[in-house]
């Protein structure tokens, strides 16, 4: 089975527009199309900016609304899947969301973020109940999880033990926590065995001055790519060789002894 190309896109876009980022999302997918990529990820509530404030109930939508509409014609146009993030509107509720969206535009997997994070996730967003959503994408089980999601490691083991090969993170990671993507991201993937893609933010947002460091992170624990501070597009391969090997060599799962466990739950 060939590797995963996979791009992630770091940039905060331009907070308050759904079309502009949409116009972003356009460039970038163009860009990771022409690199061979087969799969796009941006960062947590990339179609509308992070720190929007009052407007989160203005711009949020429904799964299948306006938005998801041009993601998919996105993903069609270039024959990438292409994982965002949004505020998602059902009914009365809303949720800080994530959707993969397939090649021929068909939606995926959805997921609501579980842990919320800070004063602003809890003053407008609803907590999702679902751990693991999963999706099969150019053979490997792809996973997703939110931002301060990967920083409980009971959610990466839960998607670890449910076959996950592929996890991805949409994130809004902000100072002073640049260590999550420098060192928690990497042991996460060693300690999982499994690839974790981790799409940041960068620059400004009212409050918060989001870090970068875009990381895909591999079974093995090393860093098979990373951006830097700013706008950046960076590509890696998902390789299940690599994936089979890691797993055969550190057989962390195999190994476990859930019967000690009890008293963590």
């Amino acid at each position: 089975m060939p590797p995963l190309r996979t791009a992630l896109l770091q940039s905060s876009g331009i907070p308050g527009s759904v079309a502009r980022n949409t116009e972003v999302l356009e460039s970038a997918a163009t860009r990771a199309a022409a690199s061979g990529a087969r799969l796009l990820v941006c960062p947590e509530m990339f179609l509308t900016g992070y720190a929007i404030g009052d407007d989160v109930p203005r711009l949020a939508e429904a799964a299948d609304g306006p938005a998801a509409r041009a993601v998919a014609e996105i993903a069609v146009r270039h024959g990438i899947a292409v994982h965002y993030g949004y505020p998602e509107r059902d009914g009365d509720t809303l949720y800080n969301a994530a959707q993969l969206i397939g090649p021929d535009g068909t939606a995926l997997a959805h997921y609501r973020k579980t842990h919320l994070f800070g004063d602003f996730e809890e003053q407008w967003f609803t907590p999702g109940d679902r751990p693991v959503v999963q999706a099969e994408l150019g053979g490997l089980r792809i996973g997703l999880l939110i931002c301060y999601d990967i920083e409980f490691p009971e959610n990466a083991r839960a998607h670890a033990l449910a076959g996950t090969d592929l996890l991805l993170v949409p994130t809004a990671l902000m100072h002073p926590f640049p260590f999550v993507a420098e060192s928690v991201v990497p042991v996460r993937a060693f300690e999982n065995q499994l690839y974790i893609a981790y799409a940041n933010r960068t620059g400004t947002e009212g409050p918060f001055e989001f870090v970068g460091l875009s990381t895909l992170a591999g079974p093995d624990g090393t860093v098979r790519a990373r951006a830097g501070r700013r706008d950046e597009l960076v590509i890696g391969d998902v390789d299940p060789g690599l994936l089979a090997a890691s797993r055969a060599a550190n057989p962390y799962l195999r190994d476990r002894r859930p019967g000690l466990y009890g008293s963590l739950v």
